[in-house]
């Protein structure tokens, strides 16, 4: 499968915002957004025309695909199965995203950015129900108990990660106990659950052309 192997800095310089790729790094004065907010690049500086129509569209496809770290085919396949899907096709989209396995190792705060909890699952650290899986996209379902492996506890980022959780707010579809790094999902997310900046319904416009 095909992996971004580039600085990820870059992405969040290109979108203009954070997307929060680098945990606690995003939050310091070393953040790239903080010191060259403008898009990489030899040019970067003078890219200052207005987008709009399918650019603004683009935009904000490719800035959703990049916080959640997925790849172009995968990404459609997520839309297209939320088209298909009763509700809301937008939000259908995000639920989904949102119900990754690294997304949710993430949103428990047992990693400090979604790339490390993929970076977890990846290597076999992660349980779902007991048994080890290690596919970053698997879809959790409600009931499912997500724990960190019992000899993986000990890992220096989990440490981290769950000193910087603490002072963050818990997401209420989430039940979490960190001190046992392990939770459970409980509800699927709400859309003012995912306090995300992103249009979705500009995804379903360029979708659906």
């Amino acid at each position: 499968m095909a992996r971004y192997k580039d600085a990820v800095c870059r992405l969040c310089r290109r979108e203009g915002m954070k997307l929060f790729l680098k945990g606690s790094k995003c939050f310091s004065d070393k953040c790239p957004v903080e010191k060259r907010n403008f898009a990489p690049g030899q040019h970067g500086k003078d890219r200052k025309a207005k987008i709009v129509g399918y650019g603004l569209q683009l935009r904000e496809k490719q800035k959703t695909k990049r916080i959640y770290f997925t790849q172009e085919g995968q990404f459609r396949n997520y839309f297209e199965k939320a088209a298909r899907a009763k509700g809301v096709t937008g939000e259908m989209l995000l639920q989904q995203l949102e119900r990754r396995l690294d997304n949710v190792v993430y949103r428990l705060g047992f990693a400090l950015s979604r790339r490390q909890a993929r970076q977890l699952v990846r290597h076999g650290h992660v349980h779902v129900d007991g048994r080890k899986v290690n596919i970053p996209s698997y879809e959790v379902d409600i009931g499912e108990e997500i724990a960190i492996r019992e000899s993986s506890r000990k890992l220096p980022i989990l440490e981290q990660a769950k000193d910087f959780a603490s002072h963050q707010n818990a997401p209420n579809w989430l039940n979490i106990d960190r001190d046992n790094y392990q939770g459970r999902l409980v509800a699927l997310p709400k859309r003012e659950d995912i306090q995300l900046p992103v249009n979705e319904q500009l995804i379903v416009e360029l979708y659906s052309k």
